[in-house]
This record gives structure tokens, sequence and C-alpha cells, in this order.
């Protein structure tokens, strides 16, 4: 039996696929979480095989909540389920150890087939996302100005995005509020923004976030 957590910040989307996954035979739900801290909490508890995970959740999330997730365990199969389909966000996700990539438009079946892939330690990634990877290499960097963020700066740049404050954001990412600050500085400068409330237009503009 192939134990399932669901990390979604949207309660309708977790209900859909606790859903899919009373369709399988071979699957149980042990749990659901709905931020970051919840899931690195969850780390602590009863052991279970994969995670279906959000990129987008309060708190930790992204790259960043993957890489602490790897760093609790090295071994949990993880498959991302996000509305991204930009090739940075698909490439860092598996750079960060996500065994698999789909987007939340997949149908029942392909969710169910790609879990069970992961589950079993295989990769999986959606085919369309798969060939513009392999196809059009270029748009790994991104599109438009925020392809030329660091991985480090892109991650601040979408908590900022999200509304975080310089100091939530070193508490998520264990670092001091100068060095957020710095980063910020620099983000704004590579997007040619002014203040906070442009970058947050940029970023919906740009759909690099859920709309509120």
């Amino acid at each position: 039996m192939i134990r399932v957590i669901i990390a979604d910040d949207h309660a309708i989307v977790r209900q859909g696929l606790c859903r899919v996954i009373a369709l399988a035979p071979d699957m149980e739900l042990a749990g659901e979480v709905k931020n970051g801290w919840e899931m690195l909490e969850r780390m602590a508890g009863d052991p279970f095989d994969l995670l279906l995970l959000d990129l987008t959740m309060p708190g930790p999330h992204g790259i960043e909540l993957i890489k602490r997730i790897r760093k609790e365990d090295k071994d949990l199969h993880i498959l991302v389920l996000s509305m991204h389909t930009e090739c940075q966000f698909v490439s860092g996700a598996i750079k960060a150890g996500a065994n698999g990539y789909l987007t939340k438009d997949s149908d029942p079946d392909s969710i169910l087939a790609a879990a069970r892939e992961v589950a079993a330690g295989g990769n999986v990634i959606a085919p369309e996302l798969a060939s513009r990877l392999l196809f059009e290499p270029e748009s790994v960097s991104g599109q438009g100005t925020w392809g030329k963020l660091s991985e480090r700066e892109f991650e601040i740049f979408l908590k900022f995005a999200a509304g975080r404050a310089v100091s939530d954001i070193a508490a998520d990412l264990g670092l001091s509020p100068k060095t957020v600050s710095t980063h910020k500085y620099r983000i704004m400068q590579k997007l040619g923004v002014n203040s906070v409330s442009e970058l947050i237009h940029y970023a919906y503009s740009n759909k690099l976030l859920n709309p509120p």
C-alpha cells in the first residue's frame, strides 16, 4: 500500500486529490498539510511513501522546501503538482530533489500513473514539459527578465511577491535579514522595479504566482 501525503494550500485541490487517491486500491491517504511549516513538522510523524507537493504554499515552499525535505529523508518519493509550466520551475524542482513534475490540470489517470511510477522509484515529467526542457533549453533560464535571477534570488523573489516580510523570509531560509535585504536590492535591480508593490505586480503579470 502506497501511503500518500498531500501538501497544498487550497482546500479544493486537496479534496480533489483525496478523491483521486480514493480511486486507487493500492493507495491510502496518510495526511494533508496546507503550508510549508506543517509539511516540515509532518516529516517527524508516521512514515509515508509519497508526497504530492504544490510549489507555492505559505511558509517554506518551492525549491527551498524540497531541499529541506530531502535533508530529512533522502529516499522520500516526491511528485510535484503545480500550476507553473515555466521551465525554471520544473528544472529547479527536479534539481532540488523532486522525482516527478505534473501540472495541476493533469487528468486523474495521469496523476495515479505518475504517482505509482514515482513511488516505485521512477521519474516522471509531464510530456509537454519534458519536450520543452529538451527542445527549448534556452527557456530553462526563464522568460523575460526574471530569467536573470539566480536560484536563491528567484526563491526570495517569490516570497516577497507573496507578501512575506524580510524577517519572515530570513527565518524561512535560515538567512540574516541583512542578507535578505541585499538579495531584495539585487532582485529589484534585475527586474527593473522600484518597490515591493511593483515586484508583486510583476510576479502576477508574468503568472509566477496564483492570483489572489
